[in-house]
């Protein structure tokens, strides 16, 4: 073949390759944008004119052969480098591209800049050529280089300046310094102040750089200049919400008021009077989310999980299978949801039936893992850990996830030495495995084993110094076993700090102040846990302090009705056989 059309050959087979091989893309690695409208792309094209006009040499044909053929074998160290000089030598835009695509596909950023580099050189206005450029300059903190392409990427908009400034917090996504993007941000967006998404720009910059005061002035002059703007209205009830949930509830009320129609306000909206307590309102947003969107995949699967929030299992499981008849994305998920609302209800028959239609998939293991302790739940003991030990796995997480789910079930079955046995085999050989060591605490807990306990949780913790329920496990088990409860005492505010909302260490809270004498501290921490959490433990510890200060039918009342619904409770059971059937 002449050299010359050997030449012109050649970069129409490297694009090819690129499909094949290395399974790179023909796009860009540019950041993904934190918050923006998704467009299609176009694809990528280079004009004939920017092509270079120059013989192929044995060198280059050497380069060629040696990159495509060390890719196909994976050896992308040895692809990489023999693309890089190519688009060096060749000073192709085509295979300046195939050489980025190559070096990022392969891990290695400095071979990626360099040819990224040569491809904006040889291609000035190809927009994928450099915003790949300015994504790998800021990953590299680059940032003053990175500076005047982000410049020319913002003047070649046009009159789609505001798309343009969309992409920025992506672009900078990953500058460890957020103060210094937020800076850049400022100065790129100041020509720029009557163009919404200006100041969108700088309220998303100053958000990731925690100028929270910035993010709200700016996000308000965005809706001045596009009151209509949905995506601003959410990022500033995001930026309300860092204060206070009651300011952001109030934000979006008044937005609605204005904006009936906005889908995800009135979504963002029902959240937060759910995680607010405030029930009726929420049902009553949940009504109209149905009634205004009733075709709505998205709107339903999120109206079903909210209604699961809220326990109100018949509307969760109308508002799923709406989702389904509706061809929502993702079918597995509000399967696996289907399934959790069954076994919620106690059928479970149906539970299991919706648990084993999940497919192959992200939901898939841990629909396994709920389909064994439904059979559990059946008394099928035996039948539940089998299933277990069929389940394929992926990786270590997963298997040690068989391994806790099968301790669980040991446990839940009174099977308490069964149990330890299997965590303390599978600690020796993954010991620093958080959620092993927690396990195999309470598992020795349930031996009377309090030094295993108390050696375990204290490794965690030094492990993890953030993990609250070690702090609370620790702490409650000092208070309830032991005479240390000042000691326990210190554990249990550390976990209240670390989660001040959860009801199960506000428990914990009110139970160690019952051990110390204060009866009333200790009745309010126990009410709080239990208006949010009707957990039968709480059921229990609540009523016992409640018995001790002669409000014994208060006590019996909740002790009742937590046992109709957990009528196997041991906590429940030993404290009624204290105190009432003594």
């Amino acid at each position: 073949m002449n050299p010359k059309l050997l030449i012109l050959a050649m970069p129409a087979f490297l694009l090819a390759c690129a499909q094949h091989p290395l399974k790179a893309t023909s796009g860009t690695a540019t950041a993904n944008v934190e918050v923006q409208e998704q467009e299609e792309q176009p694809a990528v094209t280079v004009e004939s004119q920017n092509l270079p006009k120059q013989e192929m040499t044995q060198r280059m044909l050497y380069e060629f052969l040696l990159g495509e053929i060390a890719g196909q074998r994976g050896q992308l160290d040895v692809a990489t480098k023999s693309y890089v000089e190519l688009a060096k030598t060749t000073r192709d835009p085509r295979i300046a591209q195939r050489a980025t695509e190559i070096a990022l596909y392969s891990r290695q950023p400095d071979a990626a800049l360099q040819a990224a580099r040569v491809w904006v050189e040889v291609d000035p206005n190809s927009t994928p050529a450099r915003q790949t450029l300015v994504a790998l300059l800021v990953n590299s903190h680059k940032l003053e280089e990175a500076r005047p392409h982000i410049e020319k990427l913002l003047t070649a908009e046009g009159q789609n300046i505001g798309k343009g400034l969309m992409q920025l917090n992506g672009l900078l996504s990953k500058y460890p310094d957020k103060m210094a993007a937020l800076n850049l941000v400022q100065e790129l967006a100041q020509p720029y102040p009557r163009v919404a998404e200006a100041h969108f720009a700088i309220s998303q910059a100053a958000w990731n750089a925690m100028q929270y005061d910035v993010a709200l002035s700016e996000v308000r002059k965005t809706l001045e200049l596009r009151p209509e703007w949905e995506l601003a209205a959410l990022f500033q009830g995001q930026v309300l919400q860092h204060t206070s949930n009651k300011l952001a509830i109030e934000y979006y009320h008044n937005y609605l008021n204005s904006n009936p129609k906005a889908k995800d306000v009135r979504l963002s909206y029902a959240r937060l009077l759910v995680v607010e307590k405030d029930y009726p309102q929420a049902r009553s947003e949940f009504q109209r989310l149905r009634k205004d969107f009733p075709n709505n995949a998205e709107v339903a699967l999120a109206v079903g999980l909210l209604s699961m929030q809220l326990n109100d299992f018949d509307a969760a499981e109308a508002s799923f299978k709406q989702a389904l008849s509706q061809n929502y994305k993702d079918r597995d998920s509000v399967r696996y949801y289907l399934g959790q609302v069954y076994e919620e209800r106690k059928r479970y028959d149906e539970a299991l039936r919706w648990y084993s239609s999940v497919a192959q998939g992200e939901q898939y293991f841990p629909a396994q893992l709920r389909y064994a302790n439904v059979l559990a739940k059946q008394g099928k003991l035996a039948e539940a850990r089998k299933h277990l030990s069929q389940v394929a796995v992926q990786d270590n997480q997963q298997r040690i996830q068989i391994i806790l789910t099968d301790a669980q079930l040991l446990r839940d079955a009174g099977h308490y030495q069964e149990a330890f046995d299997l965590l303390g085999r599978a600690l020796q050989k993954n010991p620093d495995y958080p959620d092993l060591l927690y396990d195999y605490a309470m598992a020795a807990e349930k031996l009377n084993r309090l030094d295993v306990l108390e050696e375990n949780l204290r490794k965690l913790i030094q492990l993890k110094p953030d993990y609250a329920h070690a702090y609370n496990a620790l702490g409650y088990t000092l208070a309830d076993r032991t005479d240390r409860l000042g000691e326990a005492e210190q554990y249990i505010e550390q976990a209240l700090k670390l989660a001040p909302e959860d009801p199960f260490i506000i428990d914990s809270m009110g139970w160690v102040q019952y051990r110390l004498g204060n009866l009333k501290e200790g009745t309010a921490y126990l009410r709080r846990a239990y208006a949010d959490r009707p957990d039968p433990e709480i059921a229990a510890h609540l009523g016992e302090v409640l018995w001790v200060q002669g409000k014994r039918e208060e006590a019996e009342t909740i002790w009742k009705t937590s046992l109709k619904d957990n009528p196997g409770n041991e906590a429940l059971q030993n404290v009624i056989k204290k105190f009432v059937n003594k």
